[in-house]
Parts: structure tokens; sequence; C-alpha cells
């Protein structure tokens, strides 16, 4: 049947595609949405100057089809879109997971209060601008949802308008109208503010990103090696693992030379040590200096290279009997023989102190005998089949978990309706926690470079590209309507108002990192496709940190705004 309806069509290529719409609605889906990816794949990567469009191309090539009446049907689009939103948040918050609460200590109030800042001076833009201009204040929600590319919110007014009793009904269709004339200005307006804050302040990506690297590089120093020659008598006799001050400084003792000898050896805690002995330490540098008061003086010799069997190598945690067990638990100098100096985790480098508990993917940096290394390594895994292998377990229940995160309700005093994190907020809020807890009996959650980078790519096309189809309907009828041109003004001011303001603020008076201003802007109005756009541009994921530091507020601030204009101020 199917045969003879495409025979009998060939002469017309518009006939054919709407009779395959009909009779393979899922082929015809697919074909769209692989068609849009790739054409606006390929236009993202053409570049002006320096500058390009990047992922968000897929957006302006959705709309073009969408005008065209090639779109999909509504909940096909509608599940796309949260698919790959999902996916896209989700692998981003596996990604930046490991080092979020570190960074959220160390600068994440400054940079949440400047998100707050943006969220409440869009609200303020769109009431103002809808009294100036004449917009009914239920599409100007509409305009605050989507200037801002903030779906959760959009959903969030649409249910406090029901719940207004509304006597005209048409007015609870202006919203969701209104948000899909400003989304794509609100993605061209974030874009856009980069690009000016990148020209406006001569910003040097490759200075700026290795600023940023040497800023979130462990807790506040990197680790560095000081050989110390022991003059303190009072620690005769003491053993490695009893020095005072060692354990509270993070020092790891790696190699020891007993005086009177010429062959080096690796340290273990229970080895004593006296005046005369000279021991290689390994911890950050303020640290170092306060552990050479307590053992004597430093010395010029570099155990390293000095006589005996001695080496060190890297091995990799992917055992999973070692998952979640502390490194004293474990017992490398006892069990091994051998010391443990350093733990990269994340790209992160610190201590290998005997609390750490291990997760699946730590780098272990290991000192010892050869022979003793390598019964380390089998202890621990070092498997790079198995650091390589996706857990896709994993990954479908985080994704579980977080979408039941984001539709549970949460009750605010004062708001008629519940406020929800949504689909986006829950699975990425679950993938930080996840990524922090590492495992829970057989279910690991690590996830490797390269495919948590496809996973993400995947998503941020699939979302982009659903998003243009259903925009691009109604897309030019409105535009070009007066209704229209007013809605596209407010749009352009409620994006643009608040991010130049407080982008300006930001880097002249707390010179803010170019990284974190990038992720700042992206992540306060809650936008996936800006920071895939600062990512490519900094060619880096540096900008991901501070957009999850600022997302989870700004998400729940948005949702709880975009209900109080409504109450307060539509009528």
């Amino acid at each position: 049947m199917i045969a003879d309806v495409i025979t009998s069509n060939t002469g017309s290529a518009g006939s054919w595609l709407g009779e395959l719409h009909t009779l393979q609605p899922v082929a015809y889906a697919v074909l769209m949405l692989a068609s849009v990816a790739a054409l606006g794949l390929a236009l993202g990567k053409l570049r002006f100057r320096g500058i390009g469009l990047g992922v968000a191309g897929v957006l302006f090539v959705g709309i073009v089809f969408g005008h065209f009446q090639v779109g999909m049907e509504r909940s096909v689009l509608e599940f796309g879109r949260d698919l790959g939103l999902v996916l896209f948040v989700y692998t981003i918050g596996l990604q930046v997971g490991p080092g979020f609460f570190t960074s959220l200590r160390r600068e994440g109030l400054p940079l949440n209060l400047m998100a707050a800042a943006i969220v409440l001076l869009g609200a303020g833009c769109a009431v103002v601008f809808s009294m100036l201009l004449g917009i009914d204040l239920a599409a100007a929600v509409g305009l605050f949802s989507g200037a801002t590319t903030n779906t959760p919110s959009l959903g969030a007014a649409q249910q406090a308008l029901k719940s207004l009793s509304l006597a005209d009904p048409a007015r609870l269709e202006l919203p969701a109208l209104a948000y899909a004339v400003s989304y794509p200005f609100g993605i061209i307006g974030i874009i856009l503010s980069m690009v000016v804050f990148r020209g406006l302040f001569r910003v040097n990506l490759e200075i700026e990103s290795k600023q940023f690297g040497e800023a979130h590089r462990t807790g506040t120093e990197p680790l560095e090696r000081l050989t110390i020659l022991v003059e303190n008598e009072n620690l005769n006799g003491v053993a490695i693992r009893e020095i005072p001050g060692r354990s509270e400084l993070s020092i790891i003792v790696s190699r020891i030379l007993f005086a009177g000898e010429e062959t080096v050896q690796t340290a273990r805690g229970d080895m004593p040590i006296h005046a005369g002995d000279t021991v290689l330490a390994v911890g950050t540098v303020s640290h170092l200096r306060k552990f050479l008061l307590i053992l004597g003086r430093e010395s010029l010799r570099d155990l390293r290279n000095a006589p005996g069997d001695v080496t060190f190598r890297r091995v990799v945690v992917t055992r999973r009997e070692a998952l979640g067990k502390t490194v004293r638990e474990i017992g490398f100098d006892q069990a091994f023989g051998v010391s443990v100096t350093r733990l990269s985790r994340a790209g992160v480098e610190m201590p290998a102190t005997s609390w750490m508990r291990l997760q699946f993917g730590d780098v272990l940096q290991v000192v010892g005998r050869d022979a003793d290394i390598s019964r380390v390594a089998n202890e621990v895994g070092n498997s790079s089949e198995a650091l390589n292998h996706t857990n896709f377990v994993a990954v479908f229940v985080g994704i579980a978990v977080g979408v039941l995160l984001g539709v549970l309700p949460i009750h605010v005093a004062g708001i008629p309706v519940p406020v929800r994190l949504g689909i986006a907020g829950g699975p990425l809020l679950a993938a930080i926690l996840f990524s922090q807890i590492g495992r829970i009996g057989p279910v690991v959650w690590y996830m490797p470079d390269n495919a948590n980078i496809a996973l993400r790519e995947l998503g941020i096309v699939l979302f982009l590209a659903c998003v243009g189809l259903k925009a691009g309907e109604h897309f030019t009828e409105i535009i070009f309507s007066a209704h229209g041109l007013r809605w596209m003004i407010a749009a352009i001011g409620i994006t643009l108002v608040p991010l130049l303001i407080v982008g300006a603020f930001a880097r002249l008076v707390l010179k803010l990192n170019f990284m974190n201003l990038c992720g700042l802007l992206s992540g306060s109005m809650t936008d996936p496709p800006a920071l895939a756009f600062a990512n490519t541009a900094a060619g880096s994921d540096a900008p991901a940190l501070a957009y999850a530091s600022v997302y989870p507020l700004t998400m729940i601030l948005r949702i709880v705004v975009a209900q109080l204009v409504v109450v307060f101020f539509v009528h």
C-alpha cells in the first residue's frame, strides 16, 4: 500500500512528504529532526569575523522549517523537546557535580545574588514594558518566560492564570503565544550580551581560561613536594602517621631515607623517624611550610632520584569492591607497602588523606616498589575498559529520579499553586547529588567524558530542533503584526536590560572572570543553548560550573516570580 502511494506521487515531493507524514509518522518525525539538526549544525559552523551561531543555528533552521509547515505533531515535538532538555541538563550536572559544592562555598553567594538581580530586573521590565506599550499583562508574563528562555515559569504562570478564573478564556492563550515570539529573542539576546562583553572588555579567552583553571584547582593551592631533613629530636621514635600536625595539615609522606643509609624506601605510616632522617612530603605550599617547622629544615636532596627501587605510577579506581572505602580502610601502606600521595577526581587534585573515600574514576598516584604498585592496581581495578564503559542503568535511574524531583510540588506560603523545579531543574539537581554520592549499592554514577559530551550534544540539538519547529508555525504571522512588534520590543528589553546592567557590574566592579560571567548570564536565564554557545566560545566546559551554581536558585526564583506577577498585576 505504501509503495503504491509513493509510486503514485513521484511527481510531487510535497505530496510524498504529506503521505509519509500520514502513513509513517515516526519515520517522518525522524526525517524532519535529522534534517533540521544537520542543516542547523552546518549553519552554526559558518563564522563571520570569528563569531558563529554554534549549536543555536539548529533553532533558526527549525523556525524556517516550522514556517513552511513541515513540522510534526505537537505531542511529538513536546516529547522531543523535553527529552533533549533532560539529557542536556543531566549530563551537565554529572560534569560539574564533583566541583559544584566547592565552587558554591567559594563564590556561590555573589553569583547567586547577581543571578537573582537579573531575575528581578527582568520581571520589573516585563511589568514596565506592559504599561508603556499597552501589552496585556497575561502576554507580558509569557514574554518574561520566553525572553528568559524559561519554560517551567511559563507553565507556572499559566496555572496561576487559571486559578484567577479569568472571564475571557482567550487570555489564557496569550502567555504561550508571547513565549513563542520572545523565545528566539531570548536566546539571541543572551548570546549577543556575551559577544558584546567579549568585545567591549577585549577579552582574551586563552588568558581567561587559564586564570579560571588556576583558580579552581584543588581547594586553595596546588600540591607540591618538599624534601625535609628531620632535626627535631623530640620526634625520635615517633611513627610517621603520629607526627604532630601531619593529619591536620593533610600532609602525605611518600619516601624516607634513614640516617646513614643510601637507599630510599617507601614511607609507611608505622615507620618511626629519627633526627637525621630525610623525608619527601606532599601537600600545599602553606601546609608544607608549617610541617617544615615541626620536623626541621629543607634539604636540597631530591629523594626521587636517590638510589632504591622506589618508583611511582598512577592507577585508576574501577573495581566495585574498592568503591566507598577510605584510603585507611584499604590499608595501602600496611597491606601493600606503598604510599598514596595524591587523588585526582574530575580534574581536581587533592591530598590522599586517610579519610578520603574512593569513587569510580579516581586517579591515585602511588609510590612504592613496582611489584607492590601492580598489586595495588589489581586491588583497585585500574581497568581502562571499565573506565570507558557507560553504565546506562545509572543514567536512566538518575534521569527517573530527576524527573520525579522536577514534578514534586513545593508549597510556598502566599503562592496559590505549588512550585516545581520542572524537568530541567530536577534532573540537574539529581545529577549533581548523584555525582557527589558516587555509588549506591551496585549502581555507580560515572560517565566517561566522550559519552557525556555525545549525550549532551544530542540533547541540546534535539531540544533546539523541536523548539524551532514549534515556534516557526506562527512566528512570521505574529512577528509582523502590531501586537508582535510591541511584543518584540518588550522581549528585547526584558532580555538585554538585566543582562547588560548586572554583567557590566560583575565585570567592572567585581572583576568576574569571563568564564564565570558567561556561566552567570546563561544560568541566570536558565538557557542551555546559551551555555552551549559559551562552552563553544570558551573552548572548554568552564562556564558550566557557574551555570550550575546559579541554576537551582534561578529556576525556583523564576517560577515563583512569574506566579507573583500574575497574582499581583493581572486583573
